[in-house]
């Protein structure tokens, strides 16, 4: 069963001592479920004794300072475009599969199970064609597509890393 959920944003407040968590502190966070509802506590280093009983995530972060810039990331049809030239170039197999994952991340892409048609039942065999590759589909286009799975290489992470962040990012300067 897959969960779908929002996680808020940090109060910047200490749960435990209620007092303001500074620029550069580092702080807990902790998921737990309230009833039907997600909830997110952050703590200060000194309050933090490790996740309650009842969280099931929980992680150790910096509050940013207030000078750190926010990229944001190129509007989802910018990112379908370069998608789409991607898919045309086979020595940026790498590349489309990471950008591929970063579309099912921002929900514009989803990730299809495939069908069985003999037995009309999800996830029961998978064609040897697919063996290998990402079945995603994109309900703006109504479009499914098959993007191969290429792990990019040690090298190629750094450079991958460095090339979509020149595409994708804007109001960085």
């Amino acid at each position: 069963m897959l969960l779908d959920f929002e996680v808020q944003r940090s109060t910047r407040r200490c749960a435990a001592t209620d007092r303001p968590l500074g620029p550069g502190e580092v702080c807990f966070s902790v998921l737990e479920v309230h009833g039907a509802e997600v909830v997110r506590q952050d703590f200060s280093r000194e309050a933090w004794h490790g996740p309650s009983v009842s969280a099931f995530a929980w992680w150790m972060s910096r509050i940013p300072e207030p000078t750190a810039k926010t990229i944001k990331l190129a509007p989802n049809e910018v990112l379908l475009e370069l998608f789409d030239q991607l898919a045309r170039q086979p020595q940026q197999q790498d590349m489309w599969y990471v950008l591929t994952l970063l579309l099912v991340r921002r929900r514009v892409l989803r990730l299809d199970v495939p069908i069985d048609l003999s037995s009309g039942k999800a996830g029961q065999t998978r064609p040897a064609s697919l063996a290998d590759a990402l079945v995603v589909y994109c309900p703006k286009r109504e479009t499914t597509y098959e993007v191969p799975v290429v792990m990019p290489s040690e090298t190629r992470i750094e450079v991958i890393q460095q090339q979509l962040s020149g595409l994708l990012t804007a109001g960085a300067d």
